[in-house]
Parts: C-alpha cells; sequence; structure tokens
C-alpha cells in the first residue's frame, strides 16, 4: 500500500474515496463499492491535472462550493461507458420480432443509456429493417455523460468498432471514409434523422419526456444504483410507458422485486403493468 501511495501523483485517503462516493451518488445515483478506489483516482487525476488542483481535498472542497460546468466533467469522469452495435443480440430479434407485430404504429422509443451512440444506432436499424424506411419510428437516446452524447450525435466510428455489423448492414446504414477519413464510417442521414440526442440524469426529476413511450431500453444502467435508487428510477420509468410496452435490460438486471410494476416476458425483457 505505501509503495502505491509513493508512486501516486497526488495523494489520495479513504477520507477522499468516501467523499468521492458520497459526490456522486447525490449528483447520479451512482453507488461506487470499496473496491473501486484504483479506477477513481485514475479518472479524477485527469480532473486535478485539468484544473490545476494538487490535492483531491482542494479539488472536492472547490466542486462542493461551486454549481458550474466542473461538476458535469466530474460525472463523466466516473460513469462507465462499455457497448457495442447489436450488443446482447437476441433483443434486438425480439425488438424486430415485436415491431413486425404491429404494423402501421408510430413508435415512440427511449434509450437512457446512449453512450457513443451504438445502442441507439443499431436500434433504428432494427426498426428500418422491420418496419421499412417509410417507419414511423422515433427514438429519444439520452444518457448523463455529455462527451459521449456529442460522440454519439456526430455519427462516426472506426472501422474496428464495427464488428457486430455484417456487410448488408454496412453498406446500407454507413458511409466509408477515404483519403484522411480512411478507416473511418459515417452514420447514414437517413439513421441520424430519426434519434434525437438528449442529456438526462435519471435520478432526477426535470425528464422532458412529453409522450408515452412504446419500448423503453434500460441496458446495464441499474447495477450502478443501490436497490433504493433502482426502485425509485424503475417507478419513474413506469410512469413514462404505455401499459403493456416493452423494457430490455441487462443481461445481469433482475427486477423479480418490481413486479408490482413489470412482468418478465423474454430474456431480461419485461411488460409494464
Amino acid at each position: 500500500m505505501s509503495g502505491d501511495a509513493q508512486a501516486r501523483e497526488f495523494s489520495w485517503t479513504q477520507e477522499d474515496f468516501v467523499r468521492v462516493q458520497s459526490l456522486i451518488y447525490q449528483r447520479a445515483g451512482i453507488s461506487l463499492h470499496d473496491g473501486k478506489h484504483a479506477m477513481v483516482y485514475s479518472r479524477l487525476s485527469r480532473r486535478l491535472r485539468e484544473t490545476g488542483y494538487q490535492s483531491f481535498r482542494d479539488y472536492l472542497a472547490w466542486l462542493e462550493s461551486h454549481d458550474g460546468p466542473e461538476w458535469q466533467e466530474f460525472v463523466n469522469a466516473l460513469t462507465t461507458n462499455l457497448t457495442s452495435f447489436f450488443r446482447e443480440q437476441h433483443h434486438f430479434d425480439i425488438l424486430a420480432e415485436h415491431l413486425k407485430a404491429h404494423p402501421g404504429r408510430a413508435w415512440q422509443v427511449w434509450c437512457n443509456a446512449a453512450s457513443t451512440g451504438e445502442e441507439p444506432y443499431s436500434i433504428v436499424m432494427t426498426a428500418l429493417e422491420a418496419l421499412g424506411s417509410q417507419a414511423h419510428f422515433k427514438l429519444q437516446a439520452s444518457d448523463i455523460d455529455s462527451k459521449v452524447l456529442a460522440t454519439a450525435a456526430r455519427g462516426v466510428y472506426r472501422l474496428e468498432a464495427a464488428k457486430g455489423l455484417d456487410t448488408a448492414r454496412l453498406q446500407r446504414f454507413f458511409l466509408r471514409g477515404k483519403g484522411a477519413n480512411a478507416g473511418l464510417l459515417r452514420v447514414k442521414p437517413e439513421l441520424q434523422r430519426m434519434v434525437e440526442f438528449l442529456q438526462v440524469n435519471l435520478i432526477r426529476d426535470d425528464w422532458p419526456f412529453k409522450d408515452a413511450f412504446d419500448i423503453v431500453f434500460c441496458r446495464n444502467v441499474m447495477i450502478y444504483f443501490d436497490a433504493q435508487t433502482q426502485r425509485r428510477v424503475l417507478e419513474k420509468i413506469h410512469r413514462v410507458m404505455k401499459p403493456g410496452s416493452l423494457l430490455f435490460v441487462g443481461h445481469s438486471e433482475n427486477f423479480n422485486e418490481s413486479r408490482d410494476l413489470f412482468v418478465l416476458r423474454g430474456k431480461t425483457v419485461y411488460e409494464r403493468r
């Protein structure tokens, strides 16, 4: 432990960690368990370098006494954005069947962990394949992290990110970069037009939605919340969904404790009561 401390650029104490735990819980509802010391130190050290602070104690004290843009940087630094195109493929198979079973509907869909955009674009690709190019399908894709949303809205990816995409999808939905942009892919405008990217903090009460949703993707979000926060967020999601609508969740998430809100209908797919 002492070797670690000597090698560190900034002093880092248990008290600093507990303070970070409290602040990110208050701001974003995220529960950081005690095994996250190294991750938190690594990510927040960048913020100290950017802001010029020499200690976590001073940086956190400044953060607590101001309500400026650094709070967003703090949240961005501590959120995890692991994603890929067509991750958990079975969800997209179920989505396609569900869309085909209700032709002609004007679909309102929400993806509330948009990250860098791979998941929302996978959803709209599925919709176009299932419903055709005249589909009445509107996706609102949100995240708490402003940086990943900017990447998602730009819709430009490295070729390596296309692992989950077959040749037909690459040709239909993407433009391949040439010259200085070789090795890059850009999402075609027809996909981008179907998605509205917006910043939403799930634990706050200022959600901007006007219409109830037919489908919600909330995958690998609840694992960052404690049981109390999970329940509160689930109740709020329930309120913005239509009766009988579908909720897609992550492979390790289980909401059997909330049977009064949602009924399991498939592998990590729930129906809103």
